[in-house]
Formats: structure tokens, C-alpha cells, sequence
């Protein structure tokens, strides 16, 4: 954690830095908010675990993977964005996040891991892309609050046959834009 400094609850990562390593930030009760540079390609196991005052985060196009437990229990995290860029969200990688209420899993994410949003108490809407191969059947457990999973037109059977049979009914299928007509 010598790389990173913590000023008036901001995370301040240096250019140049490539991973932020397992545990850096583990427990910090006092960081809010955090920048994550480009160029960063990898968030580690439980890098952020436990930051209980983290309210949002933004993951930029260089990171490919979203580590085991990265943001477990960052109990006041609210926002996350997430870039194209990731293929993977770790397991329990938001687990327990339960302010969080709704996110968007960008294209290119192949994989997203056991528990990977497990017990988000007030998460009420997930929308999905098209390729995402595998997706653990406790990706959205202890979901209490979820409402809605949307999903790209015509992929409602392709979901159905990788999430619980017990969110079926929240599948809403997402209709194509339609692209302007050129003159």
C-alpha cells in the first residue's frame, strides 16, 4: 500500500500503476471515493473489501478482471460503473454491497462469479449484455430488492438457461435501437 495515498477520504492511485494488489485498500473505513487511472488491468483479491464508507466507484477499459471479493461489503457503495473492458467479474466480487441499487454489466463480460452480487439487499435492476457465457446461479442470491434482470432482444431462453429458474420471471428483454435513417 506505499503506492497509494489516502487524502480527505480519496483513494489517490498513481499513473503508471498496472495492478492494485490483493488487500490494498482492505478495511479502509475512511476512503469515499476512488479513481482508478487507465492503464490499471487488474483489481485484486479483496483489494477494497470492507471499505465501508466507499460510496462509488468507476472501473476504466483497462481492467480486464474484477478480482475475488474486490468490493465485498463496501456497505455504502452506491454507484458502479464499469467500462467496457472487463471479461470477468470475480466470485462475491460486490458481494454484500447493500446500498447498491442497480448496475450494468458492460459488453465483453464473459463470466460473472459465484455470488459475484450476493446479498445487494437494494439492488432492483440488472441489465446484462449478449455474451456472457458463464453465470453462477448465485450470482444474484439475497437479491431481496430485485425487480428487473433486462436483457438484449432475443436473448430471454439464452439467460433462462443460466439464471435460477427463481428470476426467470424478472427477464425483461430490452427492444433493439433502432438507428437513424440517413438522408
Amino acid at each position: 500500500m506505499a503506492d497509494f495515498e489516502i487524502k480527505n477520504g480519496v483513494a489517490v492511485i498513481p499513473e503508471g500503476t498496472t495492478t492494485i494488489g490483493d488487500y490494498a485498500f482492505s478495511g479502509c473505513s475512511s476512503l469515499q471515493s476512488i479513481t482508478i487511472p487507465e492503464g490499471v488491468t487488474e483489481i485484486g483479491r479483496g483489494a477494497f473489501v470492507g471499505c465501508s464508507s466507499l460510496q462509488s466507484i468507476t472501473i476504466p477499459e483497462s481492467v480486464t478482471e474484477i478480482g475475488y471479493k474486490a468490493f465485498e461489503d463496501c456497505s455504502s457503495l452506491q454507484s458502479i460503473t464499469i467500462l467496457e473492458g472487463v471479461t470477468a467479474i470475480g466470485e462475491s466480487a460486490f458481494g454484500g454491497c447493500s446500498s447498491l441499487q442497480s448496475i450494468t454489466i458492460p459488453e465483453g463480460v464473459t463470466e460473472i462469479g459465484r455470488s459475484a452480487f450476493s446479498g445487494c439487499t437494494a439492488l432492483t435492476t440488472v441489465t446484462l449484455p449478449v455474451g456472457v457465457n458463464k453465470i453462477d446461479n448465485t450470482s444474484f442470491d439475497k437479491c431481496k430488492a430485485l425487480t428487473t434482470i433486462y436483457v438484449p432482444a432475443k436473448k430471454t431462453d439464452y439467460y433462462k438457461q443460466r439464471l435460477p429458474e427463481k428470476l426467470h420471471s424478472l427477464i425483461v428483454e430490452l427492444q433493439p435501437e433502432k438507428k437513424a435513417k440517413k438522408k
